[in-house]
């Protein structure tokens, strides 16, 4: 037979495996942690760390979100409200001036002065709705002509300055300074010649 030349490590038979040579587990030292392992450790903490915080902004940003379209919601709502209900003061003012023309209607007997008394006391209720209600009177007898309160319908010549009213037509009215209605108003040329 021919004898096989190859070299493989043949360990006797009567060899003990503890009292061998270094084993391969004893030759490799332990990986220590490397610097990449410590930073890549950090970054894993740091995406952790940023990860929760945007969770907690947008948690936050959607409730601030909620909270706003409340507000907007509510104030929508309350807007309704004032168009709808925005005259009740005033209309309930105006209920004592209508009970009053209606206690005047239903009197059968009444006198011209009974009568005359009777509006100029409904007149008075009506003018303290209208100061309630911040309602004021444009008159400008006299005053000089300004087309944002008052609308001039002929300029006629007249004992009064030049620009200046005249005479009123209409009473104009004020709404919180704001014009509801201007007055219609003659206003002078100046003395005639």
């Amino acid at each position: 037979m021919s004898q096989d030349n190859t070299s493989q490590t043949q360990v006797p038979a009567d060899a003990d495996p503890s009292k061998d040579e270094v084993t391969h587990a004893e030759t490799v030292p332990a990986p220590e942690p490397s610097c990449a392992d410590a930073a890549a450790s950090d970054l894993v903490a740091q995406i952790a760390a940023l990860e929760q915080k945007n969770a907690e902004l947008q948690d936050n940003w959607l409730r601030a979100k909620a909270e706003t379209e409340n507000v907007r919601r509510r104030a929508q709502e309350e807007i309704a409200k004032a168009h709808k209900f925005g005259i009740e003061k005033f209309a309930s003012e105006l209920l004592t001036v209508k009970d009053s023309l209606e206690a005047a209607l239903a009197s059968e007997k009444q006198t011209a002065d009974d009568l005359r008394g009777g509006v100029e006391l409904t007149l008075k209720q009506l003018v303290a709705a209208f100061e309630k209600s911040a309602l004021k009177e444009i008159n400008p007898l006299g005053e000089k002509f300004d087309p944002h309160l008052h609308q001039a319908i002929q300029m006629i010549a007249s004992d009064r300055e030049a620009n200046h009213i005249a005479q009123v037509l209409q009473k104009g009215y004020l709404l919180a300074e704001r014009v509801l209605r201007p007055a219609m108003v003659l206003v002078s040329s100046g003395k005639p010649d």
